[in-house]
């Protein structure tokens, strides 16, 4: 996997894009024969024979009882068609999720309280986990005359991946200390921010190289990418992140494990398929042949769903559980 130093490898997305929100279309090409939407998995909390205690609960508990019951919560993966199941709704192709959840209007709908006392937490957005990644991929790379050719396209927006000239970083790895020296330093360059007006901008370390930070992009409709070589077999083995080119070593410095951000757009040198993670789509949208889609949606890993061109994903495209 290399850096693709010429957008216009990308050029022939745009072609196929829209220019409105109306459908899926404005980052999904047209002209496929069938689609699939790969469902990002949300989460379940649970205790064993109660409901999980809300906010005001936990602060009235004892410390005692709030240790002991944090202890036994369960933290686990959760499909959308148990959701459903339990806040009484329906999975469908265009379902979303704050509807899916039952959420109030105005109210939150990442963290919703289910009527059996189970606690979900909404799906990624704009991303598919590098195991999910894997699967998805191990079908892409049997559905290609490519499959060890392609490109990958990363959305520029992901505040870590790209330094910039500017008075504040990418973004800070806070440290704390018992040592008084290093918390006046630390203090310091905190009140120092207020004078960077008066600084000349320096250069901002990202995930990438400033090379790559500040050549020009692919630009799709309202998004920005930076685009590198990769393939379906690249992603087909879940340690891909370990191989990528921006895998995330500044974290790694600091304690963190390793990670990369996943594809937001996918496609083989044949263009055989597109796969695509929109960031602001709890969901990975596959366009391809009927085989392709066939075989995603049957496979038990994940849980994928045929849509029609043309659909809309939006917040109010939901009418199944209005």
């Amino acid at each position: 996997m290399e850096w693709i130093a010429d957008p216009s490898a990308g050029a022939w997305l745009r072609e196929r894009l829209d220019d409105e929100w109306d459908s899926m279309h404005v980052v999904v090409p047209r002209g496929y024969a069938a689609y699939a939407r790969v469902l990002h998995p949300a989460a379940v909390r649970s205790l064993p024979d109660r409901p999980v205690p809300t906010g005001e609960e936990w602060e009235r508990m004892p410390d005692g009882e709030r240790e002991r019951l944090f202890g036994l919560l369960r933290d686990e993966p959760a499909t959308w068609a148990e959701a459903a199941a339990a806040f009484g709704s329906v999975r469908h192709p265009l379902a979303q999720w704050q509807r899916i959840v039952r959420t109030p209007e105005g109210s939150d709908w990442h963290q919703r309280v289910s009527p059996d006392g189970r606690e979900f937490t909404a799906p990624e957005e704009g991303r598919l986990a590098p195991e999910a990644l894997a699967v998805v991929a191990g079908h892409l790379a049997a559905h290609t005359t490519t499959p060890d050719a392609g490109a990958a396209a990363l959305w520029e927006g992901w505040g870590d991946l790209l330094g910039h000239l500017g008075h504040e970083p990418s973004r800070a790895f806070l440290t704390f200390s018992d040592e008084p020296a290093h918390e006046r330093v630390l203090g310091r360059s905190f009140r120092d921010s207020f004078n960077n007006v008066f600084r000349k901008p320096t250069w901002q370390e990202g995930i990438l190289s400033r090379e790559i930070s500040e050549a020009p992009r692919l630009e799709l409709p309202g998004r920005g990418y930076v685009l590198f070589s990769a393939s379906a077999t690249d992603f087909a083995d879940p340690g891909w992140v370990l191989r990528a080119p921006w895998r995330d070593r500044p974290a790694e410095e600091h304690g963190f494990p390793p990670s990369a951000h996943s594809p937001s757009i996918l496609w083989p040198a044949d263009r055989a398929w597109v796969m695509v993670s929109e960031i602001d789509f709890d969901s990975t949208i596959v366009a391809g042949s009927p085989e392709l889609i066939a075989a995603l949606c049957a496979d038990p890993c994940l849980e994928a769903l045929p849509i029609s061109e043309g659909a809309a994903l939006t917040w109010d495209s939901d009418e199944a559980n209005r």
